[in-house]
């Protein structure tokens, strides 16, 4: 059976309004998170912020009530149409460079709980979402086997909080004996499977493609496509294994124009790099005070041009519909009225029925994202790219 999967999306704030995660929109809650999935048409979805306490209680509270429902292959169900997956954001403090990211996802409430107890050693407040624990990334993946997880890099190209974008060349020389743990990666918003595919280390590696959600809007802007035959923990692990016949069949991700990291940005005058990679210099100013981006970076770090193993699956440029010009809130409301989600009306209900239900001139735009014929203009140093109709 086919799951729709994102496996990246913060939480903000418990139930009773204390703060996980800062940097987001206070209305990402676990139950908005879970709501607005099946808005979007999201049939997994990994929160990253569940080893805080503060979630885990609101959990084993929601588990007590009815509200969701363990399942005994792993994951949480919620209204019998959404998997929970519990995960853990993970800033690295203790690399010779950089402090990069990593999520360590868990079967259950049981494990993620002793998981947290643990790693709370090695950090100032558990609480909180993506901070910084004073270990190396190694004694990480050890602690997280101990309990039964799995551990992916998370956006693993960007220019900060990532390890190619600023701790290492390659993933072997932090990992070590530990590489061959390491299944999968998690792309990141400016990147997809052709830029990555140019490493040659990451070739017997899983690729994610996930929305990393500051706000219940961006769900979904990522997610893959898992070929398992039920939605729970151990179905996904397998995928990303590729065992058993589980796998990703499918990315979907943003055009990495789109992301706000894709080419190299000038911090003195604001120019994102138009020309060849990999700009290293401003090329309109002339300053070296720039923020390298994620093209510029594979550029400058691969091995060889794009080299898909037999086993990769396609990658599918997606533009959400808030990134579709003329298609606002009640847009999106409408569609997802009548056509039951957001996905489903972005990439599969038929022109003719988007005409009926929203006009001529926004179901043409839709129809023009899925064919890849809106212009896109690229991002860089945290702004994201622009969707523009010639």
């Amino acid at each position: 059976m086919r799951f729709y999967g994102d496996l990246h999306v913060h939480v903000a704030r418990s139930i009773k309004g204390a703060p996980v995660k800062i940097a987001a929109s206070k209305n990402l809650t676990v139950l908005n998170i879970l709501e607005k999935s099946i808005l979007k048409g999201i049939d997994i979805v990994g929160i990253v912020d569940g080893a805080s306490p503060l979630i885990l209680e609101e959990l084993k509270e929601y588990i007590q009530e009815g509200i969701l429902f363990s399942l005994e292959e792993g994951g949480l169900r919620y209204k019998n149409k959404v998997t929970l997956i519990l995960g853990s954001e993970i800033e690295i403090g203790k690399e010779e460079k950089g402090s990069p990211h990593l999520t360590c996802y868990f079967r259950d409430i049981e494990s993620i709980s002793l998981f947290s107890q643990e790693i709370s050693k090695y950090i100032k407040n558990i609480n909180l979402s993506s901070q910084r624990v004073n270990l190396t990334s190694v004694q990480v993946v050890e602690i997280a086997e101990k309990y039964s997880g799995v551990v992916i890099p998370a956006h693993v190209f960007t220019p900060f909080k990532s390890y190619y974008g600023s701790s290492t060349d390659r993933l072997k020389y932090v990992f070590k004996d530990f590489y061959q743990y390491i299944y999968g990666v998690e792309l990141g918003l400016s990147a997809d499977s052709d830029m990555a595919d140019q490493i040659e280390e990451l070739q017997n590696k899983t690729f994610l493609s996930n929305s990393d959600a500051h706000s219940l809007e961006k769900i979904g802007r990522e997610f893959n496509v898992f070929d398992i035959k039920e939605a729970n923990f151990e179905e996904i692990l397998l995928a990303i294994k590729r065992e058993k016949g589980r796998e990703i069949v499918k990315n979907y991700g943003l055009n990495p124009k789109l992301g706000k990291y894709h080419r190299t940005f000038c911090l003195d005058c604001g120019y994102i790099a138009k020309e060849g990679p990999p700009v290293k210099k401003c090329l309109k100013c002339g300053s070296s005070n720039i923020v390298l981006g994620v093209k510029d970076r594979i550029e400058e770090i691969k091995d060889y041009d794009t080299k898909h193993p037999p086993f990769r699956p396609l990658y599918v440029y997606q533009i959400p519909l808030e990134f579709i010009p003329n298609i606002g809130g009640k847009t999106i409301e409408k569609l997802v009225n009548y056509f039951g989600s957001e996905l489903y009306a972005l990439h599969h209900v038929p022109y003719e029925e988007l005409e009926k239900v929203i006009g001529t001139s926004k179901a043409l735009n839709i129809l023009r994202g899925r064919e890849g014929k809106l212009d896109v203009s690229a991002g860089g140093g945290g702004i994201y790219g622009k969707v523009t109709i010639t």
